[in-house]
């Protein structure tokens, strides 16, 4: 969680400072991040195919604990081959972005339909970026495959002194103080990039080191890697999906006025900023416990992890949402005075708050499916509450209904709340045990 809060710190405190220069800046980076989501998301997925396994072979390498002895020496190896695997892979996965970047990052920004001076802004700010793909790939892989092993506090370490760095050179670099160059929007991407290109050869060298549980190894298992994409994949297209949804949303919201636009960006990056950080913590910290005690044989364990850690989700997202809800007014004003964006801004951030139980149901639940290897169900079920709820539902009540943006409010609401009804469901009646002991059994880390 203190992890995430820094990294949601260092997104808000680029936007306060693009906010500072020109609402030029803040409309480049803003559509320059649209694209930047796609590289987030498939580090993300690959990384949470490493927790995966990397947890299951932590818990079944204890000895007796998910088989023999035998049993516990190969969970080690394959914890390694996966993790060895899923960095290789997030590497290679990077190098296209860093092509795109340098050669069509304007014309991505133009495309949206951006005029010209946001295009040539927001494709520089892009190309600098996506140059370190790669990097940004390697530290969430990494980041994430030392969580798998328990050790959560590495990458905690790691990743708040990269986001203090990458604070600091948002601030040095973009405002141009103590005598360097202000690069305004471009300052901003040189810190992000330097700050991703710290994180990953800090948490390499970490893995490489001897106080890490898991080693980095030469990758040579076809099984371990063919199980690392099987579930890697849908939660790449789970968040792929999701991004790709922001596009029609945002061309709806636009749709009911600019102002109304950039009330949700507002209101959601409030939401984010107070509640992502718990949200996230749970997510990892559950997948953690639930792959664990599978790889130690004891699904009764991991079930009980799993009910116990969304029901504190909900107790703890639910209440900082409410209190989100009822001092948005207060917070608002910290973002915009502008008296239209306010209005909605503050009906945007209450929608976000109330509906933060249903959100925290998802994502904890999210992660203990994750644990198990089912990265299918929560891909269906934010690709249906995506789709079917936020845009075709904001689309049909808000603009064919005519109920405007507050189609745009219970599109959002429903989305959250169908989201956790399909996990609920799957946690409670699916044999997700089942499939983690199948995993473990296939790559030899669980024999009896």
């Amino acid at each position: 969680m203190a992890e995430q809060t820094f990294r949601t710190l260092m997104r808000t405190t680029d936007i306060l400072v693009t906010a500072s220069i020109s609402p030029v800046a803040v409309a480049a980076i803003g559509l320059a991040d649209l694209y930047a989501r796609f590289p987030l998301w498939i580090g993300l997925g690959f990384g949470g195919g490493a927790i995966s396994l990397s947890s299951q072979d932590t818990g079944a390498a204890v000895p007796g604990g998910g088989g023999t002895e035998e049993a516990a020496r190969a969970a080690s190896a394959n914890r390694d081959q996966a993790i060895s695997v899923a960095l290789v892979v997030g590497a290679l996965l990077g190098l296209p972005f860093v092509a795109f970047g340098l050669l069509f990052g304007r014309e991505a920004i133009a495309v949206l339909g951006a005029p010209a001076e946001v295009a040539t802004v927001g494709g520089a700010y892009l190309a600098v970026v996506f140059l370190t793909a790669p990097a940004r790939h390697v530290g969430l892989v990494a980041a994430r495959s030392l969580q798998g092993t328990g050790d959560t506090r590495t990458p905690m370490y790691v990743n708040v002194v990269a986001n203090l760095l990458n604070i600091s050179g948002s601030l040095v670099l973009g405002w141009g103080l103590f005598g360097a160059p202000e690069l305004g929007v471009v300052g901003v991407g040189v810190a992000t990039s330097a700050a991703n290109v710290l994180t990953a050869g800090a948490l390499l060298g970490a893995l490489w080191g001897p106080w890490a549980a898991a080693d980095l190894v030469r990758p040579s298992d076809p099984v371990v890697a063919r199980q690392l994409v099987e579930v890697s994949l849908p939660a790449v297209a789970e968040g792929l999906a999701s991004t790709l949804a922001e596009f029609p949303f945002n061309a709806v919201l636009l749709g009911f006025g600019t102002a109304v636009n950039a009330a949700f960006q507002v209101g959601r990056r409030m939401y984010q900023q107070v509640t992502g950080p718990l949200g996230r913590g749970y997510n990892v910290a559950v997948s953690v416990v639930v792959g664990q005690a599978l790889g130690r044989g004891d699904p009764a364990a991991a079930r009980f992890d799993g009910w116990a850690s969304a029901a504190l989700g909900v107790v703890s997202v639910g209440g900082v949402g409410l209190l989100l809800a009822a001092g948005a007014p207060l917070f608002v004003g910290v973002f915009t005075t502008d008296s239209e964006t306010v209005r909605y801004a503050v009906d945007f951030a209450r929608v976000y708050g109330l509906s933060a139980p249903f959100l925290a149901t998802f994502t904890v639940l999210q992660g203990a499916l994750r644990g198990a290897g089912e990265t299918r169900v929560p891909f269906v079920a934010r690709t249906t509450g995506t789709y079917g709820f936020l845009v075709a539902f904001t689309y049909l009540a808000g603009v064919v209904g005519g109920l405007g943006v507050l189609g745009a409010y219970l599109g959002i609401a429903l989305s959250y709340v169908w989201m956790a009804l399909v996990v609920g469901v799957s946690f409670g009646r699916g044999d997700w045990a089942g499939r983690a002991a199948r995993l473990l059994s296939e790559r030899g880390s669980l024999t009896e």
